[in-house]
């Protein structure tokens, strides 16, 4: 029998215990802390070592191991479910709901949506699996305020939600975002929006945000294209916790991605989220992401493009940069990969920032800060890093993938 690398047992076994991890109570979860999600990880891969061999994409991405090597994926969608990583792993979605096909890509009227549109779809109280009749561009009067237990699966279909307000997730808890383009996201507000079937009120102006987390937890963002947003492109904010972004390809943009609300805003202190497997790509400037205050897993993501810098923070955030590619620009003046933002090298040399296995090309360099904590990096780790070299192929699939009804995805 041939024997197995360290490596590649890791792999099989952090595959098999995604793909096997089942999460279907609709209780709402409590938040767990960052050790005690590590600690879970363990248990399980232990628990599950006679198992190795069990998957056979290999591709080295765990998430898309985890069901992209199934051609009956449109029969089994909702296994999606169980296949998140990181600090949002928790995230059902609409697990164990219905299945909602949108037909109507108009949104007339944000207070009365039409059923078959999917703002009709995304207020509903009760968890739904939405997807999409065929390819559609969704140019939204309003904000899409989503209600909680929903995921919009976009697989099978080419769907963009563009030229208007896009999405925003507040106040609500599970929510899987997966296989859609995200674009060209204009303010709205001002106007009266439904997020309930029992409730419209007044929205003040938004930012204009592709994807808006705020008060959110739970929430799972993956495998969707984002470009040239009014403001960020995936922001979360005001106390929002248990976030995995991944498998994203994003391009087009000036601040990318923005976690914290506030150097003032102290809530924001127990922000857990993992930014793992995406595509950093050309146009972008700043905010690969931009933190505050929390706990920030940054794992094998391809940084190909920045202007200004890639990682950056402020108010003492936690930053765990482990597995990386970073490709600095030919501009000799922006080599950094980070930036200490707001505050003098007497503060800001105190807050935990580290780079760990990190690929760095090009001159780039990371300029790590703080004492090293063992214990502040434990609540900043929710996942393995793989080797550095291998980031291009994990992320090769990055953004909304070109899924085939009976084909392997």
């Amino acid at each position: 029998m041939p024997t197995l690398s360290m490596s590649a047992i890791s792999l099989f076994l952090l595959c098999f215990f995604l793909y096997t991890t089942c999460i279907s109570s609709r209780v709402l979860p409590q938040v767990q802390e960052p050790e005690s999600v590590v600690e879970e990880v363990e248990r399980s891969l232990n628990h599950s070592r006679r198992n190795l061999g069990y998957l056979s994409c290999n591709t080295g991405n765990p998430i898309d191991d985890c069901w992209r090597c199934d051609p009956d994926w449109a029969t089994n969608r909702q296994r999606l479910a169980d296949c998140a990583i990181g600090f949002g792993k928790n995230s059902v979605g609409g697990k164990g709901g219905e299945i909602y096909t949108v037909t109507d890509p108009s949104d007339d009227n944000p207070v009365t949506p039409k059923p078959g549109t999917l703002r009709y779809a995304v207020i509903q109280d009760e968890p739904l699996w939405i997807i999409f009749a065929r390819d559609m561009t969704i140019t939204l009067k309003e904000e899409l305020i989503m209600n909680s237990y929903k995921t919009i699966d976009g697989r099978g279909a080419s769907v963009h939600i563009a030229n208007g307000p896009c999405i925003t997730v507040q106040y609500v808890t599970n929510i899987i975002i997966h296989g859609i383009h995200i674009h060209d996201c204009k303010q709205g507000g001002n106007a009266m929006v439904r997020d309930s079937p029992n409730h419209y009120g007044w929205r003040t102006l938004s930012d204009g945000d592709g994807v808006s987390i705020f008060g959110g937890s739970h929430i799972w963002v993956d495998h969707c294209t984002l470009s040239n947003c009014r403001d960020g492109l995936i922001d979360a904010i005001h106390g929002s916790t248990a976030i995995t972004i991944s498998n994203n390809y994003m391009t087009h943009h000036d601040k990318v991605m923005l976690l914290g609300h506030s150097d003032s805003y102290a809530q924001d202190k127990n922000m857990q989220v993992t930014i793992a497997f995406n595509h950093f790509g050309e146009g972008l400037i700043q905010r690969m992401p931009r933190c505050r205050f929390g706990y920030f897993h940054v794992v094998n993501n391809d940084y190909t493009h920045w202007e200004m810098y890639a990682i950056g923070g402020s108010a003492s955030p936690t930053i765990n940069s482990q597995g990386n590619r970073f490709l600095a620009p030919d501009d000799r003046f922006n080599k950094e990969v980070t930036k200490h933002e707001d505050a003098p090298e007497s503060e800001w040399k105190n807050w935990n920032w580290r780079s760990e296995g990190d690929l760095m090309l090009n001159g780039a360099f990371f300029t790590p800060s703080g004492a090293g904590a063992s214990s502040s990096y434990n609540r900043a780790s929710s996942l393995s890093a793989r080797p550095s070299s291998l980031v291009g192929g994990i992320t090769v699939s990055a953004g909304a993938l070109n899924c085939k009804k009976g084909s392997r995805c």
